[in-house]
């Protein structure tokens, strides 16, 4: 098969772009992929280029380039076909609205995949009719935002599937946005094999990973944390990674007194270095719609003592087996299961052998394999296609229709599909 992947920026760094690259470099062992990355702000990925895979890009933002985009006009003037409700609207254009429209129309694949709810909306108003069309969903229903759930009831509703990260998102979606006839399925994030040797569990050092945004609350891990010192002061906390955060962050392991146990780490790339330094791993997000990193410690021997938010810790850690989920917002609760982890050596031994084990399903290869044969039977059901053309013909044939009106003339095109097919 051919696969095409639409991505936002191939070049900069996010979960999005690393899941996208582990799945496509794993099924170019086997298939034709190429990535088209719609901003180019410089000349090589911050992550590692995936082997084996074409990488090409639609509007260039490197300022020296000769083919620099930033000073077009278009540029300048707000997307209207990438949608108002994604929060990276700001960042689409008339001229991304033009390229990724020129790209869609002319891109002769089997399977195009978007990555984020704007470029799902592209593939559903601009992709060819003989293209599967994919939408992946890296976050969660719930996160979006009313105005943009809206849309996607309506637009969605021309992909040939959609696929989450988690299963109860999945689920989600079944329910809530009535999709007829579009596949729903999750389809979990891979994480590679760690190339280095695992966790042997001595390290004395907590580890957490990710952006520094409200959102991850490492303000209530260190909290936390200074409960843990209180009692096993010989124990201290690494938090790697960047944003807007950091400087409340580094006031409040001042205000604490925690300087000498709680290091604020900045970037590391790669992480996978990092997570066999430490015994255990934090996260004390209030939502995490899969949890990369819960699985990139994991799979370096490390047992994860999360909060059991909204959706992805829960798929992924068996409380007491491989790590501990904890209540949302309880930093009493984090302190708790950090202490249990760090006072009992057998504990903590046999979880994090356990985290290695049990993580092995989100192996690339198994995850890829999931996702070809996804894509193989809705290449195969060329009815389907025609059905969902159909549907994108009829709404096309209605400009400026309302999303209530949509409802009613999807209805309508599906009854006749399906009074077609059995007749």
């Amino acid at each position: 098969m051919h696969i095409s992947f639409l991505l936002h920026n191939a070049y900069a760094v996010g979960g999005t772009i690393r899941t996208t690259f582990n799945l496509a470099q794993t099924l170019a062992e086997q298939h034709d992929v190429e990535i088209t990355s719609v901003f180019r702000h410089r000349d090589e990925p911050s992550l590692s280029a995936p082997a084996g895979v074409r990488l090409e890009h639609l509007v260039d933002l490197r300022e020296k380039s000769p083919h620099y985009d930033g000073d077009h006009p278009d540029h300048q003037r707000p997307a209207v076909v990438f949608p108002a409700g994604d929060s990276r609207h700001h960042q689409y254009s008339r001229l991304t609205d033009r390229r990724i429209g020129a790209h869609l129309s002319e891109l002769k694949t089997d399977v195009v995949v978007g990555t984020r709810p704007g470029l799902n909306v592209h593939l559903a108003r601009q992709a060819r009719h003989d293209t599967v069309r994919v939408g992946q969903e890296h976050l969660t229903l719930d996160s979006h935002r009313f105005r943009l759930r809206r849309e996607l009831r309506y637009r969605y509703a021309l992909l040939d599937a959609v696929t989450t990260v988690t299963q109860a998102d999945a689920l989600s979606y079944r329910e809530r946005l009535k999709l007829p006839g579009v596949r729903i399925e999750a389809m979990a994030n891979s994480v590679p094999a760690a190339r280095l040797p695992p966790s042997d569990g001595s390290g004395k050092w907590v580890i957490a990973a990710g952006r520094l945004t409200p959102g991850k609350r490492y303000d209530l891990l260190v909290r936390a944390f200074a409960q843990v010192v209180a009692a096993r002061p010989d124990w201290r906390l690494r938090i790697y990674g960047g944003g807007d955060g950091a400087p409340k962050l580094r006031a409040l392991v001042h205000e604490l007194r925690l300087h000498n146990h709680v290091f604020l780490m900045g970037v590391a790339n790669p992480l996978e270095a990092e997570w066999p330094k430490g015994s255990i791993a934090a996260v004390t997000s209030d939502l995490e719609a899969f949890g990369m990193t819960i699985v990139e410690a994991m799979r370096c021997g490390l047992p994860v003592v999360s909060t059991d938010c909204p959706h992805g810790p829960r798929e992924i850690i068996r409380d007491g087996v491989d790590g501990r989920l904890v209540p949302v917002g309880d930093a009493n609760a984090v302190a708790r299961a950090l202490l249990d982890l760090i006072q009992d050596d057998g504990l903590r031994h046999r979880m994090g052998r356990a985290a290695l084990a049990d993580t092995a399903r989100f192996d690339p290869a198994e995850i890829a394999e999931r996702h070809a044969v996804l894509y193989a039977e809705l290449v195969a059901q060329g009815s389907s296609s025609r059905s969902r053309s159909a549907l994108r013909d009829a709404l096309h044939r209605a400009p400026g229709v309302l999303v209530d009106e949509a409802f009613t003339l999807r209805r309508k095109v599906l009854s006749t599909l399906r009074k077609g097919r059995t007749a």
